[in-house]
């Protein structure tokens, strides 16, 4: 890997422009989300276009909407989207989530983010790096208030979240009727606390799912259900 790209198996992204990297959370909401029945998909903050990718290979019938509020993510994610196999697919614009809504003329099966969560760490020196992980221009409690009204009947939201806010998010969801229908948490290794959580809600009320995913045994040693999870990507895997 170069620090200006990442390439995966069907995929390069290239991330010299943007200010948020590649990371473990991006690819495992990437994977981890559920694609097979979604036709309309709404990407928030697609920072290099990773997760719209993802998701364009995983479902090859998905269209992807995918919105940015900072220019040079824009202009990376169409480089990216337009270099992959998938790029008649999936549409970049920059709006702000509060703007794009605004306008909007579709439901979607699927709106997906790696949200901003920052919301009372030291702001970094970046502006941009600040839009992409501070809540001030975004946070995911808006995600789920005004996403909901973007919904298909049978849509669902996808967000990684610090784990910490577990209990937080899913009260917020419940405020406006969206039910949660999975969740993992995620640990870095076996004996850390979980650090991420994956969660999908949707408006219907079904049984939770509810499971753990360990990341690695040790340093750099990745267990069977990470890799499993991310073999379709990883070109190690």
């Amino acid at each position: 890997m170069s620090n200006n790209f990442f390439r995966f198996k069907q995929f390069t992204v290239y991330q010299d422009h943007c200010a948020m990297k590649v990371g473990t959370d991006g690819v495992l909401l990437g994977a981890w989300s559920g694609v097979s029945m979604c036709n309309n998909v709404f990407d928030i903050g697609t920072g290099t276009g990773l997760i719209a990718l993802m998701i364009a290979q995983r479902n090859a019938k998905a269209t992807i909407d995918a919105i940015d509020i900072d220019e040079g993510c824009i202009l990376q994610a169409k480089q990216n989207i337009f270099q992959s196999p998938f790029a008649h697919r999936v549409s970049v614009q920059q709006y702000s989530f509060q703007d794009f809504i605004q306008q909007a003329d579709k439901k979607y099966d699927l709106i997906i983010s790696n949200p901003p969560y920052f919301q009372n760490a030291l702001k970094p020196p970046s502006l941009s790096r600040s839009y992409a992980r501070h809540t001030d221009t975004l946070s995911f409690y808006e995600i789920i208030s005004e996403g909901v009204s973007l919904l298909t009947e049978n849509g669902r939201i996808a967000l990684i979240l610090p784990h910490e806010f577990k209990q937080a998010i899913l009260a917020h969801a419940a405020t406006v009727n969206l039910f949660v229908h999975r969740i993992t948490n995620v640990f870095p290794l076996s004996h850390k606390p979980a650090k991420r959580l994956l969660i999908e809600f949707g408006r219907r009320e079904v049984a939770c799912v509810e499971e753990d995913l360990v990341i690695e045994r040790s340093r750099h040693q990745y267990t069977d259900e990470f890799k499993a999870l991310t073999m379709d990507f990883y070109l190690d895997k």
